[in-house]
């Protein structure tokens, strides 16, 4: 069974620098700014749900005259996946967006961008850094808090 490469077939693309083409690759960076603000407003949202809802129950359960709950830990077990899904996603999406970047920097593409010589970082990349780290912290201080 053979493979077929776009070597096989010559180039992939036709990269042509002109006004177009660089605008064409300014709007799909931009593009992959707006996927990775939204990817990152969905984690620090579950990451904040996950931590409310920990916080609230263990709050709820220590007032006086509320009925002990049936399963003290489950909202605990929940707020925990709610945290470690927004860590995971924050993770798995900086890691797309940064693999991305590399793409449109490589190559015939770092002709189109004119910007500079190297893959430029937005603060995007760096926030998104920032807030796992904060996810982490929110998932260990869940973790480690004696019940």
């Amino acid at each position: 069974m053979t493979t077929n490469t776009p070597e096989d077939h010559g180039e992939r693309f036709q990269v042509k620098v002109t006004a177009d083409s660089h605008m064409a690759w300014f709007r799909t960076r931009l593009a992959l700014e707006r996927t990775m603000m939204a990817w990152m407003r969905t984690s620090i949202a579950l990451i904040g749900f996950g931590f409310t809802i920990v916080q609230f129950f263990e709050r709820l359960s220590s007032m006086e005259g509320v009925a002990q709950i049936d399963h003290p830990f489950a909202a605990r077990y929940v707020g925990l996946v709610l945290i470690g899904a927004g860590v995971f996603a924050l993770v798995i999406s900086t890691w797309q967006y940064r693999s991305v970047v590399r793409y449109l920097w490589h190559g015939d593409f770092a002709l189109i961008a004119g910007v500079a010589k190297t893959p430029g970082h937005t603060p995007t990349y760096a926030i998104a850094i920032v807030m796992t780290f904060i996810g982490i912290f929110a998932f260990l201080a869940v973790v480690t808090r004696a019940v």
